[in-house]
């Protein structure tokens, strides 16, 4: 028999898929989950309550959305959109410019929240932005309320608003790293060597640290068409091994939410997001406190 061989047609090339077949990271979006970790953290108690509220500092590139994460925190707690911590339009400049604590209100009649949070000004390249000693003066408790921060110049331990002998509701109890899912690959690495810097001395405080990664909508179409689709999707799993790998920090440590921006109303799966980073942040600095407490209580045992 003449003629050619027959060969199989070709198979046509699929573009590879965007999503895992099931959550990578198993989350329960229903709204009673909702209101139960809202309970839990309104209700939350202390391992020291001597200490009031457990402090989480914020600090990362100009940009990434420290103070909208507070906004989007003080959201999920009031059920409304509010706007405690000023934000600044896309304007590649810091615009925290002093050192404040945000406290969060609890329900009529209710006493404020036991957590609070400190925005810092945003990192940048060079000399510019948040000096990052000044950081440090946070973590360890030295930095007044009102605080004007000076990129040239941070507080020296001579100045008489330093505080010396920082009592352990002044200092750090979780460090808070906010990175944009959308900018990470292009951080520059002059501010990922800031970042490691701190994240040293915070390791050698032995205050516990995670990374919040927001914007994921904006790093991934379909986080964008729909919030709960996001530990199905490749690429922000893909930007949080990018997280894992430059700043140093386990993936479970690593926690994506999307903060309100223009939203007008509240969001079930936004609040979920949003919930499940503090439930781990408020953890971690009651862990933090209770090994504190162990530590002194052994001190006072041997004398």
């Amino acid at each position: 028999m003449g003629g050619e061989e027959s060969r199989p047609a070709p198979t046509p090339s699929h573009p590879p898929k965007k999503e895992f077949d099931r959550e990578w990271r198993e989350t329960l979006w229903s709204k009673g989950e909702r209101d139960h970790m809202v309970d839990n953290l309104r209700s939350f108690k202390l391992s020291d309550p001597d200490v009031g509220q457990l402090r989480c500092l914020l600090y990362g590139p100009v940009g990434a959305g420290k103070s909208s994460f507070i906004n989007s925190v003080n959201n999920v707690f009031q059920n409304r959109t509010t706007s405690g911590a000023l934000v600044a339009a896309a304007s590649g400049l810091s615009f925290t410019t002093t050192y404040d604590t945000h406290y969060i209100q609890g329900r009529s009649g209710e006493k404020r929240l036991p957590f609070a949070f400190n925005d810092v000004m945003g990192l940048e390249q060079n000399k510019n932005g948040l000096h990052p000693d000044d950081i440090i003066n946070a973590l360890k408790g030295h930095l007044p309320e009102g605080y004007e921060f000076n990129p040239f110049h941070p507080l020296s331990d001579q100045k008489k608003e330093f505080i010396q002998n920082p009592s352990l509701s002044d200092k750090t109890h979780c460090l808070v790293s906010i990175v944009s899912a959308d900018k990470i690959s292009r951080m520059s690495d002059d501010v990922i060597a800031k970042m490691k810097n701190i994240r040293a001395e915070a390791s050698r405080l032995k205050i516990p640290q995670v990374v919040v990664m927001t914007m994921p909508d904006k790093a991934c179409e379909l986080v964008n068409e729909d919030v709960k689709k996001i530990f199905y999707s490749k690429v922000i799993k893909e930007k949080m091994q990018i997280c894992s790998n430059e700043l140093g920090l386990p993936m479970n440590c690593i926690l994506p939410v999307k903060n309100y921006h223009e939203e007008g109303k509240m969001d079930n799966n936004m609040d979920i997001l949003i919930l499940n980073a503090m439930t781990q942040i408020m953890n971690f600095a009651n862990d933090y406190l209770w090994d504190l407490q162990q530590h002194a209580n052994q001190k006072k045992n041997k004398y």
